[in-house]
């Protein structure tokens, strides 16, 4: 028996040996397969690094737009809600009328340089002949003298008047996010990628939006360290503000030099982009609307009035709930250090959040599909929402339960608030944003292009100022915030309920749409 032992030992070890071989061998195609083919590379690099541009624009554009506008002569905080409702909304509507002639009379990819150039055109002319030139663009003393006949409240509005090219650069800004990402970008990589490849890779664009914010905010600060070195009797905000869009300009430069390398490259390539498919719905083209006949078209589509239902009601619930804990916030930390430092450790949670819901996304994407995808925001919303109105209105009730955790009801509140934003903003771009692009994917270059402007352009502020609207409203009915909380709680309920409605309506015709392809 002993002399058999050996034999048998041997024999497992080479068998014991075999195995990390198989393994190994596994985990090697399982990085081959994760490494897209040749065709998709030629389509997702590209589409990545503009994307990547836009977004590093986009947050340069945001911060600088929030510190002109408020610090600005005479002006405040509280002059964005006015901007917000009276001039971003009117710019979108329209934009998107210009947006649907432009469709009509130019070809897909020319309506993207026209929509672009414009764009880097101002934000160049800004740096270099605005904003030197403001102390005599600026009316202060026409407006000081108006001013004089009107009652106090007439302050915010006046103050755009007076400072009017800072707010046609926020303008400008916000609408970059609009237009440039949401139009034209997802426009695009709609066409050029098919609904295959958009559950496999959409999730993924969403981690390069986080480096580009790690990117942009890393430039931000060096360009703010810059100015502690110049030298006496030079501006320092103007400094900034020319190396901060010459960034934006360079980089738009790069993202239209990527766009057309895309169109003589990529979709001339039978390989990457399925030319039938592509020659048939530019046939279907060309039915010219003007903006009346559009708004028909769009209301008769119920595809279009779910996905808009999706844009809006989470513009309005994010908004609604977002102040009420912004509000509590201020009230834990009323010192602007402690704030702002809280507020920091809240960006960093948000980006790692993110980027594990990115990858988390592409699973749930495979293994459940569409529809359950696109139920995930509504439902973090809307129990993380509801759980937060809930410590606010029965803050006393929750007072031994805070206790027990070794804390207080408005700490209690205010972690449960950030806790709400977090995963609400990771789960939108993580799982909302695709979803609602691959959406499009499917449907024709008509409700493409137009259902698309009115959905990006017009929803995502309607739902913002829808929003404040229904607040301000509130607050005008009930005397304050907090008297107005319980309402708020049903409204977003309500809320709730209509979006889960469209999303399964929209579900089903998801799965209709894709059958047909």
């Amino acid at each position: 028996a002993s002399s058999s032992s050996p034999s048998r030992i041997g024999m497992s070890d080479a068998a014991a040996a075999a195995e990390p071989e198989e393994e190994k061998k596994n985990f090697l195609q399982k990085l081959k397969n994760m490494v897209p083919p040749a065709n998709e590379r030629k389509k997702l690099l590209p589409l990545a690094l503009m994307f990547f541009c836009i977004l590093f624009n986009y947050t340069i554009l945001r911060d600088t737009k929030d510190v002109l506008m408020v610090t600005a002569p005479k002006s405040g905080a509280e002059v964005i809600p006015f901007i917000k409702t009276y001039v971003n909304l009117p710019a979108a509507i329209g934009f998107t009328a210009i947006y649907a002639k432009l469709c009509d009379k130019l070809e897909q990819k020319n309506v993207f340089y026209a929509c672009t150039i414009p764009f880097l055109i101002f934000f160049g002319l800004f740096a270099w002949a605005i904003f030197p030139n403001t102390s005599w663009l600026h009316p202060h003393a026409f407006v000081d003298a108006v001013a004089g006949h009107l009652p106090a409240g007439f302050a915010a509005p006046l103050s755009i008047i007076r400072n009017w090219s800072y707010a046609v650069f926020y303008v400008m800004a916000e609408m970059w996010g609009s237009v440039v990402a949401s139009l034209l970008f997802w426009g695009f990589a709609n066409e050029v990628t098919t609904v295959d490849e958009a559950k496999k890779y959409y999730p993924l664009f969403g981690m390069g939006a986080n480096v580009a914010l790690i990117f942009s905010g890393q430039y931000v600060k060096w360009v703010s360290k810059m100015r502690a070195n110049l030298p006496p009797g030079v501006d320092p905000w103007g400094m900034s503000i020319k190396y901060l869009m010459a960034a934006v300009v360079g980089c738009g430069a790069i993202m239209t030099g990527i766009f057309s390398y895309m169109q003589n490259n990529v979709m001339t390539d039978p390989n990457c982009v399925d030319q039938e498919k592509r020659k048939n719905k530019a046939k279907k083209k060309k039915v010219k609307m003007g903006m009346r006949d559009s708004a028909k078209f769009l209301m008769k589509s119920p595809y279009i009035r779910d996905l808009a239902t999706l844009v809006i009601s989470y513009g309005m619930c994010i908004n609604i709930v977002e102040v009420s804990w912004k509000a509590k916030l201020k009230q834990a930390y009323p010192d602007p250090n402690a704030y702002s430092a809280f507020m920091g450790n809240f960006s960093s949670a948000t980006g790692a959040v993110t980027l594990i819901m990115m990858l988390l996304g592409r699973t749930i994407f495979e293994k459940f599909g569409w529809r359950t995808a696109a139920l995930v925001t509504p439902t973090t919303i809307g129990v993380t929402g509801l759980i937060f109105f809930a410590l606010t209105i029965f803050s006393s009730t929750f007072a031994p339960v805070a206790a027990a955790l070794g804390t207080s009801p408005l700490m209690l509140a205010v972690l449960v608030g950030a806790a709400q934003n977090i995963l609400s903003k990771s789960s939108k771009y993580s799982l909302f944003d695709p979803c609602k692009e691959m959406a499009y994917i499917p449907l024709d270059q008509e409700s493409k292009t137009k259902g698309k402007a009115a959905v990006d352009v017009i929803g995502n502020p309607l739902g913002k100022s829808g929003g404040s609207l229904i607040q301000q409203v509130m607050i005008f009915a009930v005397g304050s915030l907090a008297a107005a909380t319980p309402y708020l709680a049903g409204i977003l309920g309500v809320l709730i309920y209509f979006w889960y409605k469209a999303a399964n309506s929209l579900g089903d015709q998801f799965e209709e749409a894709m059958e047909m392809e």
